[in-house]
């Protein structure tokens, strides 16, 4: 396999301390072993494979999942748990440009309706996900940034046409939301919840509806309609590549250069008293981040932990991984010093996947034979993972989606300049961002 960062990052050592591993029990799958025939076989048991096995099922087709560790071993099962607006990084101007305000709007709408398709299954399949937050709240880190601000509103209420808020810096803490921020901009739209729980929710009624699951089957080739693991084959007519930043190079080729994993770290806390709540000032069930370019990510959570996460380290090892966990506890401290006595038991690492066009993916790969792909969802992949299993349950049969497939999703990805050694652009990129984050 040729992959862009060192043996330990697909290892155990960076998932290890996951506080989501101790909510919920997963059951396990049996690996893939012999010659099977499905209609459809999905590489990737995380958001995105997981919805498209329960659409395809759903609808009677005939479709396997293939995992090289269990459900939500990779981001899906380590991300924050953000179910919010996102997917891409290209702001209203960029996506005017290429594809015009019709184009633009398109994929707004496309963003609120993810967190919609997500809270549609939570709701119809009885999931209980720990869901909490009314929207999503950003908090100024600058006070030039509560000034952008006022702008930002005017264009969320366009966008989407959902009720905004904004909160100046004095009013703050009256809102539980004490700490370094000069003012705060709340979108109703999006909430938190428990990722694997909401994962192992859809896999079940996936299995129920007739997809089967294969865990610990490592994929070593693709194939024309086909793909082999180390004990078994599956033939299908259609092959869903569903691996997001935890993809390799070669598997299949066509990816090759045209994405990019980066780190994200989280630290979640143990069960913090009224005491401590009351000594920090934050009391909000909001899931919030600020408005740095290296953001931090964080939210009290329902059974009162606090999780707090920030984008990871440039460099992969057990050492690279300890540093990194440290340098996310100084943030937490500087951020929120009232809880600097506070323990922090879980802390655990993961990669978030980005695209060099700034958009997601969602398609048949250029140049394949039969294979498509859903990926690079920047760091926001509850909705926007979920959603394109979804459309790609359309897509891979042929069908005309029924949910919205807006330009902005369509596009090739296009290759990164340096291609395997695209890793390199990171640290000028992290510096540059840093700078600008001043």
């Amino acid at each position: 396999m040729k992959r862009l960062f060192g043996s330990f990052a697909y290892s155990a050592g960076p998932r290890t301390g996951c506080w989501w591993d101790e909510t919920c029990d997963i059951p396990q799958r049996p690996v893939l072993r012999g010659t099977k025939q499905f209609d459809i076989v999905i590489v990737g048991g995380g958001f995105t494979g997981i919805s498209a096995a329960l659409h395809l099922a759903e609808q009677g087709v005939s479709v396997a999942v293939v995992e090289a560790a269990q459900i939500g071993w990779g981001a899906s099962g380590r991300n924050g748990g953000f179910c919010c607006l996102g997917g891409g990084i290209k702001d209203n101007a960029a996506l005017d440009r290429r594809f015009g305000p019709e184009g633009r709007a398109e994929y707004r709408k496309t963003e609120l309706e993810a967190i919609a398709l997500v809270a549609g299954l939570i709701d119809r399949l009885g999931l209980d996900v720990d869901r909490h937050s009314y929207g999503e709240t950003k908090l100024a880190h600058r006070p030039r940034d509560m000034e952008d601000f006022q702008i930002r509103a005017e264009t969320v209420t366009r966008d989407y046409d959902v009720a905004v808020e904004l909160t100046e810096r004095r009013d703050l803490p009256a809102q539980g939301l004490n700490g370094p921020f000069h003012g705060a901009l709340t979108i109703r739209a999006g909430f938190g919840l428990n990722p694997r729980k909401y994962l192992a929710g859809v896999a079940a009624a996936a299995e129920e509806s007739g997809a089967v699951i294969y865990e610990n089957s490592g994929v070593v080739s693709i194939g024309d309609n086909c793909v082999v693991t180390r004990h078994g084959q599956i033939n299908a007519k259609r092959i869903l590549i569903a691996t997001n930043g935890y993809s390799s190079d070669d598997l299949p080729a066509e990816l090759s250069g045209r994405y990019l994993p980066s780190q994200s770290n989280v630290l979640v806390t143990r069960p913090l008293t009224d005491a401590e709540i009351a000594a920090q000032g934050w009391h909000s069930d909001q899931m919030a981040y600020d408005t740095r370019h290296l953001l931090h990510y964080f939210r009290l959570m329902p059974d009162r932990r606090f999780l707090f996460g920030m984008r990871g380290g440039l460099m992969s090892g057990a050492a690279s991984e300890q540093r990194a966990r440290r340098k996310t506890r100084i943030h937490f401290e500087q951020m929120f010093p009232a809880w600097r006595s506070v323990e922090t038991p879980h802390n655990w690492s993961g990669m978030v996947c980005l695209a060099r066009s700034g958009l997601p993916f969602v398609g048949a790969l250029p140049g394949s034979s039969g294979v498509f792909a859903g990926l690079c969802y920047h760091g926001n992949g509850v909705a926007m993972g979920s959603y394109a299993g979804a459309l790609l349950a359309d897509l891979v049969q042929g069908k005309t989606p029924t949910l919205r497939y807006p330009d902005a999703m369509r596009q090739p990805l296009k290759r990164f300049e340096l291609g395997r050694f695209r890793r390199l652009v990171m640290p000028g990129a992290y510096a540059a961002f840093m700078l600008a984050d001043r």
